[in-house]
């Protein structure tokens, strides 16, 4: 009896045997590490060099509490920090507004003012240590607030380093967390390259997100392909905004997520780093080496962890991670086995972590730059997600680009397509989820899980009204109003943010300023 023929997430069959005819002309043109189209890594040694930057995702509660699961996890040998915030503070809410009620410290960190950060980062030098920011509607006063603590600590902005995730695209396209319409929002972002590009020089100013559109649904060409659609986007407004790519391209990043097919995702990390370097090349014509260099985080797959045999998720993190290696990340984060539960326990956030570091230490996957290279399979499948990554790009501009295809919804029901075909073919067991469709448990054994102390909301929204009670609430004002002008007569609005948390305006306060001048986004669809 014949098999049935095997398929990718991506549709990409899969040969019984690969050989060099299935590679066809794939491995005369690979090239090497460090090299231009840099399939095989960014860099000629790779993690010879250094290893990626051991970057665990984290917030709860209030800024003291999570303060204290970045000092567990850096005395551990974590090598970054990446800052979850609660829901209140990523759309632009105080945590004593109505909409906040429940909200508070549940999905991340509440930060309602400098205060919060000042706490957040204490004792934390923040020229030592790179710290990642998950934040989009509201990056500019979160990255305003970092400044502001560095300033506070001594640190000049030319010390910092890390990333503030700034893709407001990607929230329209599959995640929902944005405040102003599109126009606007991108005006915001470019105000950030702008500023970031003279003050910032080794901070990454946005890292374009592909992992929440996987997360989402949709399958691995279809994250490349949207996540470089939106990278054309943001150029494309730096552009405008009289930049020149090689001023901006040093400092974009990307954000994938690795999922469970190990070689599938291993080439799709190999051609999303070849395709970009192509475009920013040939597209818009970088001089600067290291406006090609595609350098990305890597999250491992939020949503493939099941519920049911939790443990059994430490297998498939570190599966994921191991691809996310292979595939040449410059950070990754490992998630913990629980969090299909609750946010990640101290137990299991050291499991996450240590996945890494024996990864790292032990397994000889970092001894040597692209090690798959040269596979037939994996260069069979590098080129064939290439190709079908590059025919849904064209589908994106042939249908006017990646802010057209919010506004027409086209992005968002291919992902609604490829999340329902998914699912559809795990309830009729043609794909295999362990311990959900299939090796299933009749007895769940409890799980020990994370639970917020529901008085740190009381706490949280206490501390902000004490911070409008002590601060200059004439300075505050002020800067407020200046922030108005600023973004009235089309000025940068960088420095008056930070102008305003350093008065200790709140995110509430200064989200409002915009919200009144460019209105609220409603998705009518």
């Amino acid at each position: 009896m014949a098999t049935k023929p095997k398929k990718t997430t991506s549709g990409i069959d899969i040969p019984v045997v690969a050989d060099a005819q299935t590679a066809k002309g794939e491995m005369a043109r690979i090239g090497e590490p460090g090299k231009y189209p840099y399939t095989r890594g960014i860099y000629p040694d790779m993690y010879r060099g250094r290893f990626w930057t051991m970057r665990q995702y984290a917030g709860f509660g209030t800024a003291a509490e999570t303060n204290k699961r970045y000092k567990y996890l850096l005395e551990r040998g974590q090598t970054g920090l990446s800052v979850a915030f609660d829901l209140a503070t990523q759309i632009g809410y105080d945590s004593d507004h109505p909409l906040a009620k429940g909200e508070v410290g549940r999905t991340g960190v509440a930060i309602d003012s400098l205060a919060d950060m000042e706490t957040l980062f204490d004792g934390i030098p923040l020229d030592k240590v790179s710290t990642s920011m998950t934040i989009n509607a509201t990056a500019v006063i979160l990255l305003s607030m970092y400044i502001a603590v560095g300033r506070k600590q001594g640190v000049s902005e030319s010390q910092l380093s890390g990333t503030v995730q700034n893709d407001i695209l990607k929230e329209f396209i599959a995640r929902g967390t944005y405040i102003l319409p599109p126009k606007p929002s991108m005006r915001i972002i470019t105000d950030i390259f702008a500023y970031g590009k003279d003050n910032l020089p080794k901070y990454n100013t946005i890292s374009i997100s592909g992992y929440h559109i996987r997360e989402a649904g949709a399958t691995a060409a279809q994250e490349i392909a949207f996540t470089l659609s939106d990278g054309i986007a943001y150029v494309q407004a730096a552009l405008a905004a009289d930049m020149g790519i090689d001023q901006i391209g040093p400092r974009l990043s990307f954000f994938f997520a690795a999922h469970n097919d190990l070689f599938e995702e291993v080439a799709k990390f190999r051609a999303a780093r070849r395709m970009w370097a192509r475009i920013v090349k040939e597209q818009f014509g970088a001089k600067d080496e290291r406006s090609l260099l595609f350098r990305f985080h890597t999250q491992t797959g939020g949503s493939t962890l099941t519920a049911q045999q939790p443990e059994n998720n430490i297998v498939r993190t570190g599966m994921q991670a191991l691809a996310a290696v292979l595939g040449g990340t410059q950070s990754l984060h490992t998630n913990g086995f629980d969090e299909a539960l609750a946010l990640p326990t101290e137990k299991s956030a050291e499991i996450a972590l240590r996945t890494q570091q024996i990864l790292a230490y032990e397994s000889g996957v970092a001894a040597t730059a692209d090690p798959l290279a040269g596979s037939y399979y994996v260069e069979y499948l590098t080129d064939q997600v290439e190709s079908k990554a590059t025919a849904i790009m064209q589908e994106v501009e042939r249908r006017g680009g990646a802010v057209a295809c919010v506004e027409s919804g086209y992005f968002k029901a291919e992902i609604a397509r490829s999340a329902w075909e998914y699912q559809q073919a795990i309830e009729k067991r043609e794909a295999v989820v362990i311990g959900v469709n299939q090796f299933t448990s009749a007895v769940q054994a409890p799980q020990v899980i994370l639970k917020v102390d529901e008085r740190l909301e009381r706490r949280q929204v206490e501390a902000v009204q004490q911070v409008r009670h002590r601060r200059n609430a004439e300075r505050a004002a002020r800067a407020l109003d200046g922030l108005k002008e600023t973004a009235s007569s089309g000025g940068n609005v960088v420095p008056a943010v930070i102008e305003a948390v350093e008065a200790y305006a709140t995110v509430g306060e200064i989200s409002d300023v915009f919200r009144r001048l460019y209105g609220e986004y409603h998705d009518a669809r």
